[in-house]
């Protein structure tokens, strides 16, 4: 049973990317893979076997080692709601919501829910890859650190660390983090790994072989630049899309300071016929065909601030002007004449006005939804999945016009009588062909084809796993991996 950690010398240096190709190549041999992340800080999250939620990224590595998603793939996660605060989920359900300093006197308890998770998986499992957050060299969080090398260091497990040299001063940034730690996390670093490198590989040579001498520690390869991949993001919003040919349909997502899980709309960026166009502080709501009002972690401050751009005053010109509107989770809760949150769940207690355009109320409640959930859209009785992660309910005349249909027979969401605004609690929506290809003509794109977005997904994994075959040191990172060679 073998435990290997990355860590990366920043965010986004490709942590998450190097597990996922990893779980993927270890588990095309036939190795018994589980990802593990200790400790995620995302408003992206993804509802699991066992009826919790983790971070999405967890849940896409999963998928590359051949699992379901499970909460002891990421037993702690941190949902921000303020700027100082967050929600604490610990094995996949909520324990409250903390500021810094609380959560700071909370790790200890966090600690011993990694811990446990971290055990079983080791009874379950070969090899647990684990990815670390941020980096380790960030000195004002290392008093106890359970992310990176304070989880190392109580499991007693070896490290690669990766860099992005797409960034610029990816020597600086190894030879840096390496020399901010302390000697035995030093020694826990077996090698380097160098991610999205453009150009000639013998012009870096030079500065490998430097690195190598330099530190003690082998270069365990580099991996090129990938122009087309796409992985989930972890929490950062991802606004690249392909270039567009031919006529699109306009599609506009404001985004929200809390906006969560806007991974519902990887779907519509990569779409051939979807212009995706997220729009930020300070803008004005563009034309467009669709509008969609996306999950939030803050509802009612959320819509205060939409309130405050304008933004509802440009949601009811494009409504006069015909466009479709769509609401997702918090956008739904936006869309009707109140959201209530009498306990204080995401920040002082009361009662903000909706926007009114859907006979609705919403309040939101101790217990949150999770949930995998199947169904029809009333659209074309198109076959949709996705999965529920709420705290709110909702209730009102718009629910008995639903958009859609679940497998248990129940009515889910709400669909204005004209069939110009929609609304559902439902993540995921536009994932299925089916379900993308008739919002899309709802939406109004005629001869609208249906992207296969798992598909996608899953050819961009085995694109990872052909990478690390082709590009890393495999002898070593199967030792590393505890694999031996028959």
């Amino acid at each position: 049973m073998t435990t290997l950690m990355i860590q990366g010398t920043t965010s986004d240096a490709g942590k998450s990317t190097l597990v996922t190709a990893l779980c993927r190549w270890l588990s095309r041999q036939g190795v018994a893979v589980a990802p593990f992340k200790p400790q995620n800080m995302a408003l992206n999250a993804a509802v699991t076997i066992d009826g919790g939620e983790i971070g999405r990224a967890q849940a896409v590595q999963a998928e590359a080692a051949g699992l379901q998603p499970h909460t002891d793939m990421n037993p702690v996660l941190l949902k921000p709601n303020t700027d100082i605060g967050a929600q604490v989920i610990i094995h996949g359900h909520p324990v409250g919501s903390m500021d810094a300093v609380a959560y700071h006197a909370y790790k200890p308890i966090a600690l011993e829910a990694v811990l446990a998770s971290h055990q079983r998986l080791r009874q379950q499992y070969q090899t647990v890859l684990v990815e670390g957050a941020g980096s380790p060299a960030e000195i004002n969080l290392r008093a106890g650190d359970i992310a990176n090398m304070g989880f190392a260091e109580a499991v007693n497990c070896p490290v690669i660390l990766i860099a992005d040299i797409d960034k610029g001063g990816v020597f600086a940034h190894l030879v840096g983090t390496l020399a901010l730690l302390s000697a035995s996390e030093q020694a826990r670093i077996k090698g380097f790994v160098i991610n999205r490198f453009r150009g000639d590989i013998a012009l870096l040579q030079p500065g490998l072989d430097w690195l190598e001498q330099h530190t003690g520690k082998p270069v365990l390869g580099v991996l090129p630049y990938l122009h087309d991949l796409h992985i989930e993001a972890e929490d950062a919003v991802n606004a690249r899309q392909p270039d567009k040919l031919g006529d699109t349909l306009r599609v506009v997502v404001p985004v929200l300071p809390r906006i969560s899980n806007h991974t519902d709309f990887d779907p519509l960026r990569l779409h051939p016929q979807v212009d995706l166009q997220f729009v930020g502080p300070g803008q004005p709501l563009p034309p467009a065909d669709l509008i969609i009002l996306p999950g939030s972690k803050s509802v009612r401050s959320d819509l205060q601030f939409l309130r405050q751009q304008g933004w509802d005053d440009g949601v009811r010109r494009h409504l006069r002007y015909g466009g479709k509107l769509l609401g997702i989770c918090g956008g739904l809760q936006m869309l009707g004449e109140q959201v209530a949150d009498p306990l204080g769940l995401e920040g002082a207690p009361g009662i903000s006005a909706g926007l009114g355009l859907l006979a609705l109320t919403s309040e939101l409640t101790a217990h949150k939804r999770l949930t995998r959930v199947s169904g029809q859209l009333q659209l074309e009785q198109a076959l949709v999945q996705g999965y529920e992660i709420h705290a709110g309910r909702s209730q009102g005349a718009a629910l008995q016009r639903p958009l859609l249909t679940l497998s248990d027979g129940s009515l889910e969401g709400a669909l204005s009588p004209d069939g110009q605004i929609a609304g559902t609690y439902l993540h995921g929506l536009f994932e299925q062909p089916q379900a993308n290809a008739a919002l899309l003509r709802w939406a109004g794109l005629a001869q609208a084809g249906g992207l296969d977005y798992p598909a996608l997904r899953a050819r961009d994994i085995d694109r990872l796993a052909d990478l690390v075959a082709v590009h890393l040191d495999t002898r070593q990172l199967r030792q590393l991996c505890g694999v031996t060679d028959a």
